[in-house]
């Protein structure tokens, strides 16, 4: 690889960089694809629906808590902007694990990822039949979710460009209708249509900004982290379009305004406009009973159709993901692999393999909810927390290293750095120590520890057989 500083060359060792990190992928994923996907990664219906939780909890500091968290995601975001603009690579955070911690850590945080995003594929393939059931009753569950899950399963494995077109259009959707809501939000604020200007009423009053003192304040912060998840998608999604480096560098400097807007703003919205504890907020979602509020018609139905669409985002989303990181693993040696075989620029048995484990993840979901798919809820419920941990001791690895060697890579760089790592690697601490302090989340935690301390051993023991065979 050439090391030389000249512009053309430098531009040419990022895109070397990309070819041998994801040999015989297809690279057709579009600008439009990825900037979309930027956008709309954002918005799941864990911003929709659950949200709802956080505000009963936080009362109005639920916007100080989406705050605090949102800063946190944009500090992840950067650093692994950084390393996925220095490394393009489909496993994104686990290339870099694997390179500045070692093989066991990128085995670990990659199937951890990979385990997350099965298991998220199933309960949003569940909560998606729910809702066409409840417009269609008498139509089994199960049809609903075998039709989904092997409508994306089949369009993943014709071509990742399909994958970016129905991405495309879904945060196509999901964008129009947050900006939407957001415009309606603020016009009913200033009192032009609705019910008149609400004031500070609902921010000062029914017990004050903190109703439930610090304790809420927590409970609210907890529920904001994981309502950001989907960020890391496109810096997996980056590494199979023309220019990974520009796409990655595009993505997460637009992260901030993009956390700001959709994220706190509306939840100062909702917050500004309706009363905490109104029991809508929890039992119809802060989203539709603010459109109530406002007077939109057939608020609850239009919220469905967003809500629907943000499930089948994530669906697809995760069917990809997981079948890239599945690939990533098995290509770097750190699985079967049978799971590396590309054809049609599609590492088609890796998705199958991810589908599969999403399909069987439904079924235990029908089968055992409180007892075998709680438990495995549990095993990936902080998953994100210790994704971000790998990607902050990796990045202060990374980074130092690439200075030393190769400074003209770092076309993306972390805010004042060694710093804001460190912030923001006691961030995820501090947040996985609140879990352990909430009774609620102890059992959640203790789970997903459990899970990557044993995928860790399991990283090592498969790191010492490798070592073995190739010597």
């Amino acid at each position: 690889m050439s090391t030389t500083t000249a512009p053309q060359p430098t531009q040419q060792t990022g895109r070397q960089a990309e070819q041998a990190a994801t040999p015989g992928l297809s690279h057709s994923l579009r600008p439009r694809h990825l900037s979309m996907i930027a956008l709309g990664g954002v918005i799941g219906a864990g911003l929709f629906v659950g949200s709802g939780a956080g505000i009963a909890a936080a009362g109005p500091s639920i916007v100080l808590a989406f705050a605090a968290s949102g800063v946190l995601v944009m500090l992840i975001m950067r650093m692994l902007g950084e390393m996925s603009a220095a490394r393009p690579a489909s496993g994104s955070f686990s290339v870099h694990a694997e390179k500045e911690i070692g093989a066991w850590a990128g085995f670990a945080s990659g199937w951890l990822f990979w385990l997350l995003l099965c298991v998220g594929v199933s309960a949003e393939a569940t909560g998606a039949a729910g809702i066409m059931t409840s417009w269609l009753p008498g139509t089994p569950t199960w049809m609903w979710v075998a039709l989904f899950m092997s409508f994306f399963c089949a369009s993943n494995l014709t071509a990742v460009k399909n994958f970016g077109e129905f991405e495309f259009w879904f945060a196509a959707i999901k964008v129009a209708a947050i900006v939407g809501f957001l415009v309606l939000g603020v016009l009913a604020v200033l009192g032009v249509v609705g019910n008149g200007a609400p004031g500070l009423t609902n921010l000062t009053g029914h017990g004050g900004f903190l109703p439930h003192g610090v304790n809420g304040l927590v409970t609210g912060l907890l529920a904001s982290v994981f309502a950001y998840g989907g960020l890391e998608t496109v810096t997996i999604a980056a590494a199979e379009s023309k220019d990974p480096v520009r796409s990655v560098g595009n993505a997460v400097r637009t992260a901030m305004w993009r956390i700001a807007i959709f994220y706190v703003g509306s939840m100062a919205v909702i917050v500004t406009l309706l009363p905490w504890n109104n029991p809508n907020v929890v039992k119809n979602g802060p989203y539709v009973a603010t459109l109530n509020l406002i007077g939109v018609p057939a608020a609850a139905q239009i919220m469905n159709v967003v809500v629907l669409i943000a499930l089948l985002s994530a669906m697809n989303a995760n069917i990809y993901g997981s079948s890239r990181m599945a690939y990533s693993l098995v290509q770097r040696g750190l699985g079967p692999k049978a799971l590396a075989r590309v054809r049609g620029g599609v590492p088609r048995l890796a998705v199958l393999a991810s589908s599969a484990f999403g399909f069987f993840a439904v079924l235990l979901n029908f089968w055992w909810p409180t007892t075998v798919f709680a438990w495995l809820l549990n095993a990936v419920g902080a998953a994100v927390l210790v994704v971000w941990a790998f990607v902050c001791v990796a990045q202060l690895r990374m980074r130092r290293r690439l200075e030393r060697e190769a400074p003209e890579r770092l076309t993306v760089r972390m805010w004042a750095f060694p710093y804001l790592t460190w912030v923001a690697l006691a961030g995820v601490v501090a947040v996985l120590t609140l879990m352990l302090l909430s009774q609620g989340n102890r059992v959640q935690l203790a789970t997903t520890l459990g899970a990557t301390g044993v995928l860790s051993l399991l990283g090592l023991v498969w790191q010492r057989k490798t070592v073995r065979s190739r010597s």
